[in-house]
């Protein structure tokens, strides 16, 4: 059986429990407290192998088209993570959280506040931020050692990836276990907040699915005609057909690459280009992500009555693109750097991880649909980047290019 259904029978069978038989059922609790504790003892080592694997696999002398796709990669996370900021301003969600108290929070006083803070945490050192889930740090050593590794051989590069899928392949066991997590979860949220609290994830889940729907059908074709200059819709709605529909089941951008590369070949896109171009969107193409992380973060505040100021809200849209670029290419990735936002706020690491574990909640719907625009806009930008290309050095034919091979 697959895991979407049975994340579904893990949330129907934490409903019944509550609902029917709360008291004699109250030790399945603890299953909702390893599943997060499991998640927290493995993030901060797959933030920093994931991201310095991928950055130290770049090589230098090999002309790609990659500086415009990195770009467009960036340029497509940070709007996702604007859309995001708006969005949750405009629509602001409360979350039953157990762990969650106001007393327990050091909200930051301001911009000045948040930006020593990040400095700070910029120069820990390596092991102690692994060690205290301090991802701002774990995050900057991780980009400083994958650029300094660039010109390592293929040995060292070797090692380096299989340690980063190791460590995915990790993720992908403990969330293997997510029915049995989520079963406590959804138990101990309705047991101490009531049936109300499905409601406010519902209204979660609403605003996260707007903001990437919107990125999806509005952003993103803003940004493909900006380069192009031509009717989007018809490259968007392809990608998304032959990409996001299967990256929407499989709900993994890893797992959607061989998807990809088929759809860059029949667009007859440059091989040199989409074989790096693909596997690196997989890793730093977030958009979706960068949607989660902002909604989600920002909804932890609220609940906890955090104000945050516009100054602060346009570092957590520059936070969330760059956090996004180390989400993992495994379902629930994206999850695992809310944390990260949430530092920007004063909200404790445990807190944060009840946020994450909510996440894993929604993330039958939340994922999928994030998977989906992750991991479409991956050739969507790539093709853009190289039709852009063509149009400049006047070889782009015909209105359709991408049916012109």
């Amino acid at each position: 059986m697959s895991l979407v259904k049975r994340i579904i029978i893990g949330m129907i069978i934490g409903i019944i429990l509550a609902l029917t038989i709360p008291e004699i059922a109250k030790p399945v609790v603890i299953l909702g407290s390893l599943f997060v504790g499991a998640l927290k003892a493995v993030a901060p080592v797959l933030v920093f192998f994931l991201v310095m694997a991928a950055l130290s696999q770049h090589k230098s002398g090999h002309q790609t088209n990659m500086k415009s796709i990195i770009v467009l990669y960036a340029i497509s996370t940070l709007t996702a993570g604007i859309i995001g900021v708006i969005a949750s301003n405009l629509f602001p969600v409360t979350l039953s959280l157990t762990a969650a108290s106001a007393a327990d929070v050091a909200p930051p006083s301001g911009i000045t506040e948040v930006i020593k803070a990040i400095l700070l945490n910029l120069v820990d050192n390596p092991i102690k931020a692994i060690y205290n889930a301090n991802y701002i740090g774990i995050l900057a050593f991780a980009i400083m050692m994958g650029i300094a590794l660039r010109n390592s051989s293929d040995t060292t590069k070797g090692v380096i990836q299989s340690f980063s899928d190791a460590i995915s392949k990790i993720v992908e066991w403990v969330i293997s276990f997510a029915p049995f997590g989520i079963m406590g979860l959804v138990f101990d949220a309705i047991y101490t907040g009531g049936i109300g609290a499905l409601v406010n994830y519902g209204t979660l889940l609403m605003v996260l699915v707007g903001c990437m729907l919107f990125a999806a059908f509005i952003a993103n074709p803003i940004i493909v005609f900006m380069f192009t200059r031509m009717n989007p819709y018809p490259l968007v709605l392809k990608c998304l057909k032959q990409s996001g529909i299967t990256a929407f089941f499989t709900r993994s951008s890893a797992a959607n690459i061989p998807v990809n590369m088929e759809l860059a070949e029949e667009l007859g896109l440059d091989k040199d280009t989409y074989s790096v171009s693909i596997p690196l969107g997989a890793t730093i193409n977030m958009a979706g992500a960068a949607v989660t992380i902002s909604v989600m973060s920002l909804a932890a505040a609220h609940t906890l009555g955090v104000v945050v100021d516009i100054p602060t809200a346009i570092v957590l849209c520059v936070l969330a693109a760059v956090s996004a670029a180390g989400a993992s290419g495994v379902a629930g990735g994206s999850l695992l750097l809310i944390p990260l936002a949430c530092s920007l706020f004063g909200i404790p690491n445990d807190i944060a991880m009840s946020v994450v574990g909510i996440g894993f909640i929604i993330g039958v719907v939340q994922d999928s649909c994030e998977t989906a625009l992750n991991s479409s806009s991956d050739v969507l930008f790539t093709a853009v980047a190289e039709f852009a290309k063509r149009r400049k050095e006047g070889t782009l034919k015909g209105s359709t290019p991408w049916k012109d091979k």
